[in-house]
């Protein structure tokens, strides 16, 4: 019986009880002084011994004298150490110990390193299994697949010694009897020669040994894991099912491949063997271009250290192809998803000269050949991929039509198109723009013309469904007091790019070809919110800045670069670049670094921060071409620049170039200091400004 009190530690009452039974011998008595009769030892703790009943009386009590020796003897015993407690006390119920299978000699505070979040954190799961005897066994089971195939090699090796000691045995027996026609053949001609038996010969020969070499080598032993676990029969039930489930799509999968394989002509044009060819051109490309490769991954150029306020520009490669050779570069667009592919849109900006588009989609990995192509009706004025579904690609061309590509595709045929029923565009799409899925998760993206329609284009199921987003009314010079204020409206004012606010998604600008700015919002169809003048001649490009929300850029035929700040009517800063400005492009490094080309076929690269006034770089990369896009990498330090004679040339930019921000302060993000470095900016023009 187990008694529990307090916190005190486990005290025992034990009982012991004995049964002689017939098949063991009877217990040694020692005889009692007294009477002479053998009694049981008295314990020093038993209890004092009932007086013992004569002879006469046991007999009458039990019978005979046998049954009294096997009578059991009941014996308590009580440690010396056992505390005394009362009945109340015995009677109370103490909770348990539980016993838990926790090693105590494991560790609970291993750290280990998370990469995602660099630091070290606290590893909660902590092994408590311990083996203390393990051995890898030899003996295979009789009906495993390991021991049956055993017994066959045995089996096998013991055909072939049965069969080589037979065919030994016949050989002997062969020569034998030939031995005894040659001797009944030499009795028949000489019957009284005898033979000496005795009289034979033997030859041996002794060679050299070839000496014996040995040649080990030790091997790091492979890696091992050991993993257990608990399963319930469900679970074991469950898992032979799915196996089962598995072998079956397995085997019908082997059986569509195998109809396929049959039906299969000729392997050469097979699309494994178009895979394996693509590998092996980029690598034959990439062992031949080793130099620029090595240049766009390693090239710094160590004179910046030396002039503070300047940098250059590398030429690595030109992207070109027999097709683009007589059509111009109209759009430039690089993939969110993979920073080595790019996009190219072929079409032209005359009116009299125009043709068939071509869309190229290029690889940093193989730069001698396009990895896709599509071609288009009209030409290409516009693209841009989707920045979540990486292969859709949105295009607009010079007939008005929008068209949509997926460039996973192997035809050439766009899975969306605008028609006339869909109320497509009737001047050029100069510009298309993806934009965040609404309410709906519908798919959209929004599209500028120059017959002065801003349009939402929603992917429906099987068609593009139009939504007017704004209308571009023109808007004249009129003197302040005219009573005839609907003489200022006339028409529509041809759009000719725009772009969305990162931050306030309903917000959006638009560029015109009478050289104005329109701040527009999806909310507001009717009116603008804001009208910029600063430009005389149509603005091309206009971009929000990436990490400041209130400064956008433009670009013009008037020959200058303008800074906005949207809550500002007239232009922060003017830059004058004595050319026509085809493209201008913000840095995804810098708040402050911004690159624009020119008709001359100059690359312009300002950093705001280093110099206000002068550019760090006004490099010319091309003799005889007029530039007219560019296209910074999200990534790497390169930047794509295309001309009107079909070429796009890759360009690496120095150490000067692309100065990000290197040591950020404390309580304070990389943003908030791109930030700062523009409102410095702002404060500075706001007070020369104030100050003319």
């Amino acid at each position: 019986q187990r008694r529990v009190h307090g916190d005190t530690d486990d005290f025992w009452r034990v009982s012991f009880c004995v049964q002689l039974r017939e098949e063991m011998p009877p217990k040694t008595l020692r005889p009692s002084p007294v009477s002479g009769k053998a009694r049981p030892k008295k314990s020093p703790t038993s209890p004092a011994p009932e007086p013992e009943k004569k002879e006469e009386d046991r007999k009458d009590d039990n019978g005979d004298e046998e049954n009294f020796n096997f009578e059991p003897v009941i014996i308590h015993m009580k440690p010396t150490d056992q505390l005394s407690l009362s009945e109340k006390e015995l009677e109370e119920e103490m909770p348990p110990r539980l016993l838990t299978a926790n090693n105590p000699q494991a560790p609970s505070n291993i750290a280990t390193f998370s990469f995602k979040e660099k630091q070290f954190k606290k590893d909660d799961l902590v092994d408590q299994m311990v083996i203390h005897f393990s051995m890898d066994g030899c003996i295979l089971h009789k009906d495993s697949d390991e021991a049956k195939l055993q017994l066959e090699v045995v089996e096998r090796k013991r055909i072939e010694e049965e069969k080589a000691s037979k065919m030994v045995g016949t050989e002997t027996d062969q020569e034998a009897d030939e031995g005894e026609e040659k001797s009944s053949q030499l009795d028949v001609g000489s019957k009284k020669t005898l033979r000496n038996q005795f009289n034979f010969s033997e030859r041996a020969a002794q060679t050299f040994n070839n000496a014996i070499r040995e040649r080990g080598v030790a091997t790091e032993p492979p890696p091992c894991f050991e993993f257990s676990r608990t399963v319930t029969q469900w679970e074991i039930y469950d898992t032979y099912m799915d196996d089962l489930e598995r072998q079956k799509h397995a085997k019908e999968k082997h059986v569509k491949e195998d109809k396929k394989s049959s039906k299969q002509e000729d392997p050469l044009y097979s699309a494994s063997m178009k895979h394996s060819l693509k590998i092996m051109e980029r690598m034959v490309n990439q062992n031949a271009e080793d130099e620029i490769f090595f240049d766009f991954k390693y090239w710094e150029d160590q004179s910046d250290q030396f002039r503070e306020g300047e940098g250059t520009l590398l030429p690595l490669w030109r992207f070109s192809s027999e097709k683009s050779k007589r059509k111009q570069v109209t759009s430039i667009c690089w993939n969110p998803e993979y920073p080595d592919l790019f996009a190219v849109g072929f079409g032209s900006y005359d009116f009299m000269k125009q043709g068939a588009g071509l869309i190229c989609c290029y690889s940093l990995k193989n730069t001698s050949h396009p990895e896709y192509t599509f071609t288009t009706e009209s030409g290409v004025m516009s693209l841009d991929f989707h920045p979540q579904h990486s292969a859709l690609l949105a295009v607009g061309l010079y007939d008005g039509t929008v068209l949509v590509y997926d460039v996973r595709n192997k035809h050439n045929r766009p899975i969306y198109q605008s028609t006339v029923r869909t109320n497509k565009h009737t001047d050029p799409v100069w510009q298309v723009f993806w934009q965040e899925e609404d309410l709906a998760k519908n798919i959209n993206f929004f599209s500028v013309s120059s017959d002065g329609r801003v349009t939402n284009w929603v992917l429906m199921k099987n068609k593009l469904e139009p939504e007017e987003v704004m209308e571009l009314k023109l808007a004249g010079n009129h003197r302040e007091g005219d009573p005839d204020e609907e003489t200022s409206l006339c028409g529509l004012a041809g759009g000719m790019c725009f772009d969305f606010n990162r931050t306030s998604e309903h917000l959006f600008i638009v560029g015109t070809e009478e050289g104005k700015i329109h701040k527009c919002s999806k909310a507001y169809s009717g009116q603008y919110l804001e009208t910029y003048e600063g430009h005389h001649m149509a603005v091309y490009t206009v971009k929000w800045n990436p990490h400041h929300p209130r400064v956008f850029i433009s670009a013009s035929a008037d020959w200058t670069v303008k800074i906005w700040d949207h809550n500002v009517k007239t232009p922060i800063m003017s830059f004058d670049l004595a050319n026509a400005v085809g493209d201008v492009s913000w840095a995804p490094s810098s708040s402050t670094t911004f690159a624009a080309v020119t008709s001359d076929g100059r690359v312009h690269v300002y950093d705001l921060h280093e110099n206000k006034h002068e550019p760090l770089c006004s490099q010319k990369v091309v003799k005889k071409s007029k530039l007219t896009r560019i296209a910074f990498n999200p990534r790497e330090p390169i930047v794509l620049v295309g001309d009107d004679r079909g070429g796009v040339n890759c360009l690496k930019l120095s150490p000067n170039l692309r100065k990000s921000v290197a040591e950020v302060p404390e309580l304070q993000t990389a943003k908030d200091v791109h930030i700062a470095r523009m409102e410095a900016l702002l404060s500075v023009a706001d007070r020369s400004e104030t100050s003319a």
